[in-house]
């Protein structure tokens, strides 16, 4: 079944209550490489329930509504769809445990044209249940890579931010486990596009892929690491487009522009010479 426009862009996205344990928090750090040096106090603090600190890019997590693309009706074929854009604001420190209230909502279904797919934007605001405080502004965009032509607008598209031309002023490398898709599939994104061979290799990959999700916070980390010093609260806003797949096991590269409290970035996978995650900003403190 095609995309139906004013449905899939009306579609009631279920509101997420999620009660966030420090296991989570923990859990989700270690599912991104942190604790890598287990003797590194700045890695410590994210995974050691002892003062728990909760890394800014566990905002992509909180308040998920899973695979909510994937309900009869919404004409996505699940098999083909890849993270296309992910970003966050944050409005108050991230909890690392209590009760939170997560609200989705579709802002645009774009028709790229047959065989060129179709672009599903989503946002999500992450509020604190018991209070109502606006924690995190979260967005999304997927690429539903099977399901273009149905009729709908091409546009409006959002310029991507530029990335300077010229040599990166700061680089940091990280390495990705072997195993590291099957650990953050744990933080709520269950996909088998991440676990299962046979079900990658259907969707075009020759092993299952490292969750885009997963990709974006290795890069945050790298943020979090080279330009605020391993101080989380200093990394106020994140947002960058992926271009190429991780496999499990690789190293990341992540590049950076500094221009004031506005940082330009970019990451690589060095090994195969492909760009990753693209036209990256992110705002500091």
């Amino acid at each position: 079944m095609p995309i139906d426009y004013q449905k899939l862009l009306n579609w009631d996205i279920p509101q997420v209550e999620q009660q966030l344990s420090t296991r989570d928090t923990i859990l989700y750090a270690l599912g991104v490489g942190l604790g890598a040096d287990p003797v590194d106090p700045n890695q410590l603090q994210f995974v050691y329930e002892e003062n728990l600190k909760a890394l800014p890019t566990m905002a992509i997590i909180l308040g998920y509504p899973g695979p909510w693309h994937a309900e009869p009706g919404t004409g996505v074929t699940r098999s083909h769809v890849v993270h296309g854009e992910q970003g966050f604001v944050i409005h108050k420190p991230l909890p690392v445990a209590g009760a939170i209230v997560g609200k989705t909502r579709v802002t645009a279904v774009l028709d790229k044209g047959r065989d060129k797919g179709a672009l599903l934007l989503t946002a999500c605001d992450v509020r604190d249940k018991a209070s109502n405080e606006l924690i995190c502004s979260l967005t999304s965009t997927t690429f539903c890579r099977a399901d273009g032509g149905f009729g709908g607008p091409s546009g409006p598209v959002q310029a991507p931010h530029p990335i300077p031309d010229a040599p990166a002023q700061l680089s940091c490398d990280l390495a990705t486990l072997p195993q590291a898709a099957l650990i953050y599939r744990l933080s709520g994104d269950y996909n088998p596009l991440h676990a299962d061979p046979e079900y990658a290799k259907k969707a075009g990959f020759k092993m299952p892929i490292l969750h885009g999700r997963a990709t974006f916070s290795v890069v945050g980390h790298a943020l979090v690491k080279t330009v605020c010093g391993y101080d989380p609260l200093r990394l106020k806003s994140m947002s960058g487009r992926f271009s190429s797949p991780v496999y499990p096991g690789e190293t990341i590269r992540t590049e950076m522009w500094v221009a004031g409290k506005v940082v330009s970035f970019r990451a690589t996978v060095p090994a195969r010479g492909v760009t990753v995650l693209n036209n990256g900003r992110a705002e500091i403190a």
